[in-house]
């Protein structure tokens, strides 16, 4: 296995339902800063598996670390944080990407996020914050820099008004009257402790929904989920 430079945590980072354990992989080309983030994970019991310093580095070093979450810059010495996030997800258990850049540019946020980022913060976030973010991106819940999301959900929706593709499509799986019920509030904006609260349910059952819908449809994020959803009018 490959050297990964990483810093051990304690290990006892997990959901918030106890269940994985939160493996983190932090990438971003400024020394001082990359390692303050990993020192301040490990400090509050995350696992840091890896850091690096470059695009490469990180795609070569993702498979044996097996990161849950990689922590990633947009702005790389080799290529970019958009491209490696889609690198990142082209393998098997692929990771869920949380982007910290320095740049809150909509441009930026929504390439991030058509690429697969789960979740996007710009760096001025706190410590806490952070921390939040990244229990909630391993969740599978999106999480951003206040005022962004409503610049993504803006966007699926643009999207979705646009002119349908002339080919046939296949027709979509059935999804279970609760599968569709949580999709409708996930489509919603709303965030998953938000919905178990609302259908009297728990939050894991909430994220066991979530799952088995992203299995039915054959998509890989929220992110894809909320188009999904947004195309089809389930958020009206």
């Amino acid at each position: 296995m490959e050297h990964t430079d990483g810093i051990g945590g304690t290990g006892g980072a997990r959901d918030a339902d106890g269940g994985a354990a939160i493996r983190v992989m932090v990438v971003d080309d400024h020394p001082m800063w990359r390692d303050a983030v990993a020192r301040d994970l490990a400090e509050a019991g995350f696992e840091v598996v890896a850091t690096a310093g470059d695009g490469a580095k990180a795609v070569r070093v993702a498979p044996a670390a097996r990161p849950t979450v990689v922590l990633l810059d947009l702005q790389l010495p080799d290529t970019t944080g958009v491209e490696v996030t889609r690198r990142l997800l082209e393998g098997e258990a692929a990771p869920r990407v949380l982007i910290l850049s320095a740049s809150g540019e909509h441009r930026d946020v929504l390439d991030a996020v058509k690429a697969g980022a789960t979740g996007y913060l710009v760096k001025s976030a706190g410590r806490e914050e952070l921390l939040e973010a990244v229990r909630s991106v391993h969740a599978g819940e999106a999480v951003f820099t206040p005022g962004l999301a409503g610049l993504v959900l803006g966007e699926y929706r643009r999207l979705a008004a646009s002119p349908a593709p002339t080919a046939a499509e296949p027709a979509a799986p059935e999804l279970t009257p609760r599968e569709t019920e949580v999709l409708r509030l996930v489509a919603k904006g709303l965030e998953y402790k938000r919905i178990a609260s609302r259908l009297g349910i728990a939050h894991r059952t909430v994220q066991n929904h979530v799952q088995n819908t992203l299995a039915k449809l054959h998509l890989h994020n929220r992110a894809q989920l909320v188009r999904y959803a947004i195309e089809r009018k389930l958020d009206e």
